[in-house]
């Protein structure tokens, strides 16, 4: 018999009813399978496999033998199966490819900075290795670093943690995930202000928890409305998430707007606020940074997360942290035990040195900042001398989040009709060879996100093709 899909079952079993059809895949995304076996006799006799609260298909695939067939199940995990893939890791690997195959594509699509790890942090991993730091950690990080972590939080937050209470991570996205997980059970709410960055939803979806996504507008800078807030506020709403400085908005939540929320969030006691401030040194006066926890009554009801990544432009280097309460820290520390252990020994020796490097950063982490503010600044005048583009300034960060919706319903020649923030997306990248992320992916279906992580001059001509495009379409009747 020739490999062929072989059977199809559908198991239900309705303790949730939130899990039904999860896990249903059509059939054109079945694939065959087969290899060869030398075992005469394969005791395998696959059916219908049921977990309890989950539904899902069992695909059963015929894979050939020399003596005999065997049923292999190449089902996936229904948990699985409800996330979704990177939007922004998928634009951002088909630019890389066109780059590859000599196409002339700009890349403003991933956040990353443009800039090398500062010398001094370098060096730090290069002496690392060079005297055989390269073993094992403990699974919550070096204490050298903790300890680090906690005196930077005190200096520059106004957080006062112990040694325990920080986990370092691979990363901040690792922080994140291992929180929801840590503190978000089946059927809990997470509260995601939209637009939003694009793991958060899929790390509620991972811990069984549904997203409660409430939409902000760019005439309020996207900012989270108070008042929306505590309508959407339920007995299910277990976490918070805030991210400031936004990506993808660039926003930053002053003070005052931060103590409205925190009123709000110590009405409603399992309630709890996962403050994400990866993007917390790349600031622009006169916006500040407050973390969440430094608020009246907050620091037991806060998650922090921060890392090395964006500030520090130490992407590669994987390291990032989790600071709160000893009980909560300790439930992401068993997590990270059983996924991962600690972070890479080079890597924190080098986040001892960034941290040395003095308050937020020093003067490198400054240079950088500055030349972001450059960029922000021509991106914003240039942006806002387009008819049809709706700006608001960013804060921070590194992205401009444009709202460019009034272009949709005009037909490109030669292309189509641009339908929404995707089909503007494609566009730019095959008329103007321009890489950005469709609003979609954020939340927000009528706006697009430019990476300004890029020099002066990349971004230059970035504008220049992308006012091109748009002034094409422009001179289009709508369909």
């Amino acid at each position: 018999m020739a490999n062929s899909l072989y059977h199809t079952t559908t198991s239900r079993v309705g303790l949730r009813d939130q899990w039904l059809g999860v896990g249903q895949v059509s059939q054109s995304a079945f694939r065959s399978i087969s290899f060869s076996s030398q075992l005469s006799d394969f005791p395998l006799n696959l059916k219908a496999r049921k977990h309890v609260g989950f539904s899902y298909n069992v695909m059963l695939v015929k894979a050939k033998s020399n003596l005999d067939e065997i049923d292999v199940d190449i089902s996936l995990s229904p948990r699985v199966n409800s996330v979704k893939p990177s939007k922004t890791v998928a634009i951002s690997d088909q630019a890389t490819a066109l780059v590859q195959a000599g196409v002339p594509v700009i890349r403003l699509a991933a956040g990353e900075p443009d800039f090398d790890t500062p010398a001094v942090i370098a060096e730090a991993g290069i002496n690392a290795i060079r005297e055989g730091y390269t073993r094992y950690t403990p699974n919550a990080g070096t204490l050298e670093l903790r300890e680090a972590i906690c005196n930077k939080l005190k200096e520059e937050n106004g957080l006062t943690y112990a040694a325990d209470q920080i986990v370092v991570s691979n990363g901040a996205k690792q922080s994140l995930v291992q929180a929801v997980l840590a503190v978000c059970s089946p059927g809990d709410e997470v509260i995601i202000p939209a637009p939003y960055w694009v793991s958060y939803p899929e790390m509620a979806r991972l811990a069984d928890a549904k997203p409660v996504i409430l939409p902000t507008s760019i005439s309020d800078n996207f900012l989270l409305d108070p008042k929306l807030l505590e309508s959407k506020i339920t007995d299910r709403s277990r976490l918070l998430i805030l991210c400031s400085p936004s990506n993808p908005t660039g926003s930053v939540y002053p003070k005052k707007l931060l103590e409205e929320i925190a009123k709000i969030v110590a009405k409603h006691p399992r309630l709890l606020v996962l403050s994400d401030e990866i993007y917390e040194h790349i600031i622009y006066a006169p916006a500040t940074h407050t973390s969440f926890a430094s608020l009246p009554g907050m620091w037991d009801r806060t998650l922090t997360v921060n890392g090395f990544s964006k500030a520090f432009a130490m992407t590669g280097w994987r390291l990032g942290y989790i600071a709160g309460p000893k009980h909560f820290i300790t439930a992401c520390g068993k997590l990270q035990s059983q996924l991962t252990s600690g972070a890479c020994s080079i890597s924190q020796k080098a986040g001892v040195a960034a941290l040395g490097l003095g308050k937020a950063g020093g003067e490198a982490v400054g240079k950088m900042v500055k030349a972001f503010r450059e960029r922000r600044d021509f991106l914003v005048k240039s942006f806002s001398e387009i008819d049809g583009v709706r700006i608001s300034e960013p804060r921070g960060a590194f992205y401009l989040f444009i709202d460019i919706s009034s272009f949709y319903g005009r037909e490109a020649e030669g292309f189509g009709i641009i339908e929404d923030s995707e089909s503007m997306c494609r566009y730019l990248l095959d008329k103007g060879q321009v890489a950005v992320v469709p609003g979609s992916a954020f939340g927000d279906d009528s706006c697009i996100r430019i990476s300004y992580a890029a020099s002066l001059s990349t971004l230059q001509a970035a504008v220049e093709r992308i006012k091109k495009a748009l002034t094409t379409l422009a001179s289009v009747a709508l369909v």
